[in-house]
């Protein structure tokens, strides 16, 4: 066992006028199952980059391990697998990869093939099997879920639970609780580290957020009543103050001391609630420096003038003369919100693209109705560039509505002023499905629509799929989501 030690730490990007990191300080253990969470676009990858000495900084960063990160990158996809894992850790022991493929249930062969002709969620698992035949090494796992299904997150999931001496960047509840023992979180304010795992925290956090919200209240009360006190103790003090000149008791002589010290008296009581009141507000500018934004969303279904929205029947789709999936058959009817699960590779996407008008390949019955309005979010974000405020006008949704969207789901206002390229890949996704909320349709397509999305965000889409009950397919393989959401599941 080693400590990580983290002291003073402050970071910007060349060109920022904000910290990213400031005097942030911290200590892990690098025998820990960390995971690792916080909004997208706080800075999680950009804190591991640190930590391998990407960036320089501000503070100090001691370790007595090296660091090694994943994905790792594949210069050359075409090459054997085996070639592939040779120029990432030239000096493995091949019963050792065995025992790493064979625990991620990946079989020997697939060594011998192109590394590209690997599904993604095979590469994962070799370049996860690679990550761990290296010692002495402290692991930094950056989101290794967003290209697994969910028979794959549940393996990968186990698979981490036997290993320790790592940092978990994912935003899947179920997988972080399965194989974390720590959660290290950006907040808005600072970094903290708590013991256990991702439900715990988030527990924590929501018995900390209602307690300064209701502390908060309770304080803007304390200070709204001490202001007027104040406010009232002072004007009678002046009042008081005011008889020592020209004012009878009575026709008899004014006793001019006795007055003064009643209105010095009042005029003390004034400073001391005075007092009070300043040491309330200092109190309520510690409260809710951390408490996320997470208003309500809100999205515009139309209602279908039937119930039966479109409908497959024995329909097999063909890429290349190759079946991608046979005789798959649902429907989709209104109010319904419908999970397709399958294996990667399973024909998922290419049902959906079927069912938005692309030029899919097909035979069976494909039926969907007239006039049809679907909306669609796409796993694909590489197409992104340019201004928020083109993208609006472009795609005809309502500009306003679009960055109030964005700015509920975390966004801050000096990004709408970047260019959509430089968005992280939660930034991205959020984009599309603010698009989407900013649609008026009668079916919403979303694929993958959590790819990279912070958990937040996550919890924000729930609330709003179940308030407004849209009908909705969608491939998504964040098995808390789909069970809080899906009122139908299809097997592909």
């Amino acid at each position: 066992m080693s400590l990580i030690n983290v002291t003073n730490l402050t970071f910007a990007y060349d060109g920022s006028y904000d910290n990213l990191f400031e005097n942030v300080s911290f200590q892990i253990d690098t025998d820990w199952k960390l995971g690792f969470t916080g909004r997208n676009g706080r800075g999680k990858t950009t804190f591991l980059n640190l930590l391998l000495g990407k960036y320089e900084y501000r503070g100090n960063i001691s370790a007595n391990v090296s660091f090694e990160y994943f994905p790792f990158y594949v210069d050359n996809k075409e090459n054997n697998t085996l070639d592939v894992i040779s120029d990432i850790f030239p000096d493995f022991l091949h019963w050792k990869l065995m025992r790493e493929l064979s625990l991620l249930e990946v079989s020997e062969d697939i060594l011998y093939r192109p590394f590209d002709s690997l599904s993604h969620g095979e590469q994962t698992k070799v370049l996860l099997a690679t990550l761990f035949l290296k010692e002495n090494c402290f692991l930094l796992i950056d989101e290794p879920t967003n290209h697994l299904d969910m028979n794959a997150r549940k393996l990968v999931s186990d698979y981490l639970k036997t290993k320790n001496g790592f940092i978990l960047v994912s935003h899947d509840r179920a997988f972080l609780d399965n194989c974390i023992d720590h959660i290290l979180s950006i907040n808005k304010t600072n970094i903290d580290i708590q013991k256990g795992d991702f439900s715990s925290w988030w527990e924590n956090k929501k018995r900390q957020d209602n307690f300064e919200l209701a502390e908060n209240e309770k304080l803007k009360k304390d200070i709204g009543r001490l202001s007027d006190s104040a406010k009232r103790t002072s004007n009678w003090s002046h009042e008081v103050e005011k008889t020592k000149y020209g004012t009878r008791n009575s026709g008899s002589k004014l006793d001019k001391g006795y007055v003064g010290h009643k209105a010095a008296k009042m005029m003390k009581s004034s400073k001391s609630i005075e007092n009070r009141k300043q040491s309330a507000i200092d109190e309520k500018t510690k409260l809710l420096k951390n408490i996320e934004d997470c208003d309500s969303l809100k999205i515009s279904p139309l209602t279908y003038h039937k119930n039966l929205l479109a409908e497959l029947e024995n329909v097999s789709i063909f890429l290349d003369e190759k079946i991608v999936c046979k005789d798959v058959g649902f429907t989709i009817e209104r109010g319904n919100r419908i999970a397709l699960k399958g294996k990667n590779g399973s024909g998922k996407s290419t049902i959906i693209k079927l069912i938005c008008d692309e030029n899919i390949n097909y035979a069976g019955t494909f039926r969907k109705g007239s006039q049809l309005k679907i909306s669609h979010v796409s796993q694909d974000t590489s197409h992104l560039q340019g201004n928020l405020t083109d993208y609006a006008t472009n795609n005809e949704i309502d500009e306003s509505l679009f960055k109030s969207t964005l700015r509920k789901l975390g966004f801050s206002r000096v990004q709408f002023e970047k260019d959509m390229s430089t968005f992280s890949g939660g930034q991205k996704k959020k984009v599309l499905i603010a698009k989407s909320l900013c649609e008026q349709a009668h079916l919403f397509i979303w694929d993958e629509p959590l790819n990279y999305i912070d958990v937040i965000s996550r919890i924000q889409i729930e609330e709003l799929l179940l308030e407004y009950q849209p009908t909705i397919l969608f491939v998504e393989h964040d098995n808390t989501f789909n069970r809080n959401i899906a009122t139908k599941f299809i097997n592909i």
